[in-house]
């Protein structure tokens, strides 16, 4: 896709097939960074051929790793070890990813070399302090832009020395930066998180053969305790499919009558259901069928039937694991009858887009009452009216396929402006939604 493609929806159709989603973006970003400071070869399978997760993969190779692929999703990478990382010759571009930013922080900050993590215009507005703050008291030496901001210079410091961190707020990717940079560092590192967040890095360490040690506190808080300079051996990964991607399709089914949809081999990690779970509150019926662990994750089938959804406040508690699913569940509220609440997620304001406003401004203009608040939104769902404008993605990929499914019940036809970013993480969106029953088509415009 070039940078300017429109999508255009044509409303209308009911959702039916046995579909298969792209691999997790978390997992693939993961399963490089990984297995390239591992000792052996590690091969990938279902890995995302999309542009945040290549982007993870040619920084990699930019640090003199060996890495074979993707072919149809099979990677191979020839581990360097947790210390064989070279310079890289160029700034490492990130692209669109926060994930690989700020995971990639913390990696980078043990190394004995100095280099440079760049992005997109997106990415460099995306607020880096969370994970600078706590690797320069680990003793790492990183210059920002203005406000904390990329890029980000990291130099070569003093080694880094553990310390015990808890998270202002709930987030995978700070608490990830700190355990990997926790394995470079002299001691132990132990982060704690306030709420569950997803799980993948301690996950993975632990496939590696890399302790991660997880206990319970108080309440929902849990702590991560890992010890510097052991080995990573390397290990088979198969990606499941991306539970984020999967949400668009779960949300299309649940809301377009008649619909009948399996989506095939997703990831049910615990920490990453909220979307399934918020969707059955309001009504939505969603069996998990086929069950398995593949690779240390759960994964399993997702059989989504239509049913008629209710508006329903959402708990709090949920709002950490399906914080990359709430502009696909706007939408399912703006179809539910009666009020929808969302609070405490104000994590949404710094995503690709400030993801609560963009959201309400694009439901608004598809004649849904949905009104922002500091820290989520009100949606009070019915029958959607006439299409006012063009709908803004602000170039941020999950509002424009959350606005693709929103055109499903839609009165005319809704168009999306700046939808490019769909690659970075679903290349194969338009392909599967029009395969199920969607009628969208993209142009340049």
């Amino acid at each position: 896709m070039s940078k300017n493609v429109r999508f255009k929806v044509q409303p209308g159709g009911s959702i039916k097939g046995r579909i298969r989603v792209p691999g997790d973006k978390s997992v693939s970003h993961r399963s490089i960074m990984l297995g390239s400071i591992a000792e052996g070869v590690t091969h990938v399978s279902g890995f995302l051929e999309g542009e945040d997760s290549l982007a993870t993969l040619k920084a990699f190779q930019a640090m003199g790793v060996q890495i074979e692929g993707p072919h149809n999703g099979d990677v191979t990478i020839h581990g360097v070890g947790l210390r064989g990382l070279k310079k890289p010759s160029v700034p490492l571009d990130m692209g669109n990813s926060g994930t690989a930013m700020r995971l990639m922080a913390g990696i980078l900050a043990g190394q004995d070399f100095e280099c440079e993590l760049i992005g997109d215009a997106s990415l460099s507005k995306r607020p880096m302090k969370r994970v600078t703050d706590p690797l320069r008291q680990m003793g790492a030496e990183i210059d920002t832009a203005e406000g904390g901001m990329p890029p980000l210079k990291l130099k070569k410091g003093q080694p880094l020395k553990g310390i015990q961190y808890t998270l202002p707020m709930a987030s995978a990717q700070v608490k990830s930066c700190l355990i990997l940079a926790g394995l470079y560092a002299e001691g132990t590192t132990e982060v704690i998180e306030p709420a569950p967040t997803r799980d993948h890095t301690e996950r993975m360490l632990n496939g590696f053969g890399y302790a991660v040690h997880t206990e319970k506190l108080d309440g929902s808080a849990s702590k991560m305790t890992v010890t510097g300079g052991g080995t990573l051996t390397a290990m088979n990964i198969d990606v499941p499919s991306d539970i984020s991607s999967a949400a668009f399709f779960m949300v299309a089914a649940s809301i377009a009558p008649g619909s009948d949809l399996v989506i095939e081999h997703v990831g049910i990690n615990p920490t990453r259901t909220g979307v399934i779970d918020i969707l059955k509150l309001m009504g939505a019926d969603i069996t998990l069928e086929n069950e398995q662990t593949v690779g240390g994750e759960p994964v399993a089938d997702v059989h989504v039937r239509y049913a008629p959804l209710k508006g329903i406040e959402i708990p709090e508690d949920l709002v950490p694991l399906a914080i990359d699913e709430f502009p696909v569940l706007f939408v399912a509220a703006s179809t539910a009858e009666g009020k929808t609440v969302l609070f405490g997620a104000e994590e949404l304001r710094v995503k690709e887009s400030d993801r609560i406003q963009v959201m309400a401004d694009a439901l608004n203009a598809v004649g849904i009452h949905a009104q922002p608040t500091h820290d989520g939104m009100v949606i009070v769902g019915g029958k959607q009216q006439v299409q006012k404008d063009e709908i803004q993605s602000h170039h941020d990929h999950r509002i424009s396929m959350a606005m693709t499914i929103a055109g499903l019940t839609a009165v005319s036809e809704v168009v999306i402006e700046d939808c490019a970013n769909v690659n970075t993480s679903f290349p194969t969106f338009l392909t599967l939604a029009n395969q199920v029953g969607l009628k969208v088509t993209a142009e340049q415009a």
